[in-house]
């Protein structure tokens, strides 16, 4: 939940979704908890609506937030190929 002074905005919205994305590839701990778990189809999913939200949004953001967007992108495929590569090992 936002504080009277946090401003919710797109870049908050997609530092949320990568921060869970990157949850689900046991890159940071559960907030509920102290295990380290990995759920490569929840973060796959995350990562599926952030390109979503991409593909939706093109066009309609600022400079800072579609470098945002990609750079959020970026990060957490080559976390979830780094993932699953040690899953399938």
């Amino acid at each position: 939940m936002a504080t009277p002074n946090q401003t919710i905005d797109f870049g908050t919205f997609i530092l949320s979704l990568a921060g869970s994305a990157m949850m689900h590839l046991g890159q940071v701990p559960d907030p509920h908890g102290a295990t380290v778990e990995t759920n490569l189809e929840m973060a796959r999913q995350t990562i599926d609506i952030l390109t979503m939200l991409r593909d939706k949004t093109h066009g309609n953001l600022d400079g800072h937030e579609a470098v945002l967007l990609e750079k959020v992108l970026h990060d957490t495929r080559v976390a979830y190929v780094n993932q699953a590569q040690k899953a399938s090992v």
